[in-house]
């Protein structure tokens, strides 16, 4: 491990912390192009100079082979090679990142690492109308800010999905089958996710669960919504309560994170008796205590369709037994 490039990783506490403020600290690096990338920080777990890579047959486009790290054998993923980069040099970058998410140690090979910026969760958009060939992979985009040094601020930063990356590379899992859930009234979970890959697992869960679902795609998207629904059922004199079981959501998101979402749901008197369950690939246990500080009921690591459903049927018992009352 480099010193030098792991300074940029370290204070974990803070960076805890910063996440319940509608911040994000992004890890910024280059593929040898003009276009600057960008990584949530709480996916990167060291930053290191590629090591000697051992080549394999049969390994998908994109992957260069495997290395052993402390133990575990993972693969090694060339981001240019798989965002399909004009200009990207070729052969191995020059460093390495380890991520990990959704339970799963990847390095991803890039050709430099820059520095870390903080931006505020509402200056980060979604990439609609962007003309790219990396567009697929890309989640939301964001701006330098000001103090970035001459001719970097306002430049763009194209921050990576991940799990399309992830997806796209080793191809989606099938999900689990999950029994449905067997009573007599109909159950509605709204979800919100801005990764296309996690929406539909998601909504492949629910359905074989039979429970009816409303999405959407973002924090404050999402926090519109389920306003402006509790503000329905107030005019019709009922509670949000009456057609809302669970509210699933993500931490990372743009414009408004998961963490920020669920402090204004658990603040809004329309919404008690509604548990918040956390659904996000960053799996850590500074992440579950972060959830836990904003009051979310239960904190599920992506992807595991049978925990993802174990933890969403007693949530539905005590739903069921409250409208019965």
């Amino acid at each position: 491990m480099d010193r030098a490039d792991n300074s940029l990783l370290e204070s974990v506490d803070a960076r805890t912390r910063l996440a319940g403020s509608n911040r994000m600290e992004i890890l910024l690096f280059s593929l040898g192009t003009s276009e600057i990338f960008g990584i949530n920080v709480f996916k990167v777990r060291e930053v290191t100079r590629t090591p000697m890579i051992t080549r394999s047959p049969n390994m998908p486009s994109g992957v260069e082979g495997l290395i052993s790290l402390r133990g575990n054998v993972i693969p090694v993923v060339s981001l240019g090679r798989v965002l399909d980069l004009a200009g990207t040099p070729q052969g191995q970058g020059g460093t390495m990142m380890v991520t990990e998410y959704n339970k799963r140690t990847l390095g991803f090979l890039v050709s430099d690492v820059d520095r870390t910026i903080r931006v505020d969760w509402d200056k980060v958009r979604a990439p609609d109308g962007l003309v790219s060939s990396t567009q697929s992979f890309i989640t939301a985009i964001t701006e330098l800010p000001p103090d970035s040094g001459a001719g970097q601020a306002g430049r763009l930063v194209s921050i990576l999905d991940v799990e399309q990356i992830m997806a796209s590379t080793f191809g989606e899992p099938p999900v689990a089958d999950v029994a449905p859930v067997m009573d007599d009234i109909e159950h509605h979970i709204f979800f919100v996710d801005d990764s296309a890959v996690a929406r539909k697992k998601i909504t492949e869960v629910l359905d074989q669960l039979g429970i009816k679902h409303k999405h959407a795609l973002n924090g404050l998207e999402a926090w519109t919504r389920l306003s402006g629904m509790a503000a329905h059922a107030q005019q019709a004199g009922g509670s949000v309560a009456d057609e809302l079981d669970i509210i699933l959501v993500d931490a990372e998101m743009p414009e408004m994170d998961g963490y920020v979402l669920t402090r204004h749901i658990k603040e809004d008197p329309r919404f008690d008796g509604i548990p918040v369950v956390m659904h996000s690939s960053l799996s850590s246990e500074a992440n579950r205590a972060m959830g836990k500080s904003v009051g979310v009921d239960a904190y599920v690591a992506k992807f595991d369709a049978e925990i993802l459903a174990d933890t969403l049927r007693p949530l539905l018992g005590k739903a069921h037994v409250r409208k019965e009352q």
